[in-house]
């Protein structure tokens, strides 16, 4: 009878994956190779032919998405002082590596800003001569595009509209467009808010928005965040002591608002496990106070954490005596993370007070942004279908 060290062998010889008895096919797909990161997904469609055809069908590449980590989004932007970079780098804080660490995403020409982010995609914009350009990319595949010029329309948002499978763009009309030029050159003429969807051949379609100029105001400077297939904006500079959420479904495309509960100036809403939270920093006291939405149906919100900063530890353990700290709270995993951030350096504090780890870059600025980043192979259509698509190329470098 032949050993097995000898049928591997033959079968290696022949160019076939060797023979396991042990774990059935099916498992090593759907348990295993479905939980890799992407780049050691992609080296394993080198095996065999089975596992190329099995790792390139979409519900596989479906499921191994949604298995991916959401990471909070660091980047890291040339320093004036530094001169010379003409790069600036996107990438995830995965806390719960071994050891907390920042992993890189994308290297970008400098030229480009990351507008949105949404299931694997980014949304960047690009500044000339007083004109604003938008494009779409997946870093991991790093494929890009450009997207049609929308000169009166600026960006809020790229979302995925379930009932057709569709990612679509939420823009609204520019704030410094003169409302009689705007009125009679945007679709249908009317000032508000738009959608468009990537790779399609209809202009931007008019639907109703928030009422009012002040919420207007709102969508076009804050940052929305997900929850309940919903997106939601909180005014950073309240007109009052009572402000309320604004609200976008995602599947009837209209807007609605929603109760939050009394906080001071400077305060930010963030998403947490399908939920929301909102923080606040006093740097009088160099505390955090956060509120998390307990029940979303009937919108009731609770005290969750005051955070007392080690601020005096971070200036005197790194040398930081001068200057304010940029504090950002985030969520990755069920755990809630407080970021702080001052020139080079990113701090990870815990809602505990404690200082659990610090990142450097030479030559960087780096600060947490307000957005989040999940990987994916999914290959999305609309790459093929937009004018000028390209891989390997600008702004990736």
């Amino acid at each position: 009878m032949e050993s097995r060290p000898a049928t591997m062998a033959k079968a290696s010889r022949a160019g076939a994956p060797p023979p396991c008895s042990c774990l059935p096919e099916e498992n090593t797909f759907w348990e295993i190779l479905v939980r890799l990161p992407p780049k050691s997904l992609l080296r394993c469609r080198a095996v065999c032919r089975t596992w190329r055809r099995v790792t390139c069908a979409r519900d596989f590449l479906l499921a191994h998405h949604a298995r991916q980590p959401s990471l909070p989004i660091v980047s890291g932007i040339p320093g004036s002082e530094y001169g010379g970079a003409r790069y600036q780098d996107i990438l995830s804080f995965n806390h719960r590596a071994a050891g907390a660490e920042l992993q890189p995403v994308a290297r970008l020409d400098t030229s480009f800003f990351v507008e949105s982010s949404c299931d694997g995609l980014l949304v960047l914009s690009k500044s000339s001569n007083s004109v604003t350009c938008l494009s779409v990319c997946n870093p991991v595949t790093r494929e890009h595009a450009p997207l049609v010029d929308f000169t009166y329309l600026c960006l809020l948002v790229m979302y995925l509209h379930r009932p057709t499978g569709e990612y679509r763009l939420l823009l609204h009309t520019r704030s410094q467009t003169p409302v009689s030029i705007a009125g009679t050159l945007l679709p249908n003429s009317k000032i508000g808010c738009y959608i468009f969807a990537p790779g399609s051949d209809q202009p931007p379609r008019y639907i109703q928005g928030p009422e009012g100029r002040g919420p207007a105001a709102v969508l076009r400077v804050s940052t929305p965040y997900w929850a309940r297939d919903n997106l939601h904006w909180f005014p950073m500079q309240p007109p009052s002591e009572s402000r309320p959420i604004f609200i976008f479904d995602t599947t009837t495309e209209s807007f609605r608002q929603m109760v939050a509960p009394v906080v001071r100036p400077k305060s930010y809403i963030f998403e947490m496990d399908d939920t929301l939270g909102i923080y606040n920093y006093n740097d009088a006291t160099e505390v955090v106070y956060i509120w998390m939405l307990q029940n979303y149906e009937r919108e009731f919100w609770k005290f969750k954490y005051r955070v007392e900063l080690p601020v005096a530890k971070i200036r005197g353990q790194f040398g930081r005596s001068e200057g304010s700290l940029d504090v950002g709270v985030v969520s990755a995993d069920g755990d809630i993370l407080l970021l702080l951030s001052h020139g080079g350096w990113i701090f990870y504090v815990n809602t505990d007070g404690e200082l659990v780890d610090s990142f450097h870059r030479d030559g960087q600025h780096i600060y947490a942004c307000d957005l989040r980043f999940k990987q994916t192979l999914v290959p999305h259509n609309f790459f093929m279908a937009l004018e000028d698509s390209s891989v390997n190329a600008s702004p990736f470098l």
